[in-house]
């Protein structure tokens, strides 16, 4: 079970998908896992270019190829160490129009071995975080988050999930402010109006109108 810290660090998370629009619990967790994924692979290829380092060899596994990309970005710049520190629309840009397309199709097929198990596991992979801004915050909270322990990520996984089953069943799952603003625009409450809203939660709507 995880406290302190962290908890508040995935709940930062969690609330800045809501605000930014993504208001199905279980599509924050699918993009999550696709950018803690992400995360994890400019890990293991760190670790192999460190190992290559110490035995003055030539990396025996490249997660990211050298060159570019059909689109001519480079493989380089699909790292999560690397993108991370990209302007929020460019940063945009290479996860959504490069690195999705490549976890879908370049990184799953191997030369001379045709699709693997991962192949099947990513070939639906996809990308639907609405705006830049959200990206780059999102990402931002994610590379604080310590992941390198097997304990945390099952604690993080299970605490995400138990958000998930406990709005379900209070009915907490909450209305993004982009809809909220839509809502209040179209019904155009005025100055003399009374609004009543008996369980206005963490009262956007009273906020908003």
């Amino acid at each position: 079970m995880i406290t302190g810290p962290i908890k508040s660090q995935i709940d930062r998370i969690w609330d800045a998908f809501w605000s930014g629009g993504i208001s199905n619990p279980l599509e924050v967790i699918e993009q999550i896992t696709y950018l803690l994924f992400i995360r994890r692979l400019d890990d293991l290829h760190t670790l192999e270019e460190n190992k290559a380092n110490r035995l003055n060899q030539p990396m025996a596994r490249r997660i990211f190829p050298e060159g570019r990309d059909s689109k001519g970005r480079p493989y380089e710049d699909f790292r999560w160490s690397r993108f991370r520190h990209f302007a929020a629309a460019d940063m945009f840009a290479v996860v959504g129009e490069h690195i999705f397309p490549y976890l879908r199709a370049g990184l799953a097929r191997q030369p001379g071995k045709g699709d693997s198990t991962y192949a099947q596991h990513m070939k639906d992979a996809r990308f639907t975080i609405p705006t830049p801004a959200l990206l780059a915050k999102v990402v931002d909270l994610l590379d604080a988050v310590p992941m390198e322990d097997r304990d945390t990520k099952g604690d993080v996984y299970e605490y995400m999930l138990g958000k998930i089953a406990s709005a379900g069943q209070n009915g907490q799952f909450r209305t993004p402010r982009h809809i909220i603003r839509l809502m209040v625009e179209l019904t155009r409450p005025q100055p003399t109006d009374v609004i009543c809203d008996p369980a206005c939660g963490t009262a956007g709507f009273l906020v908003a109108a």
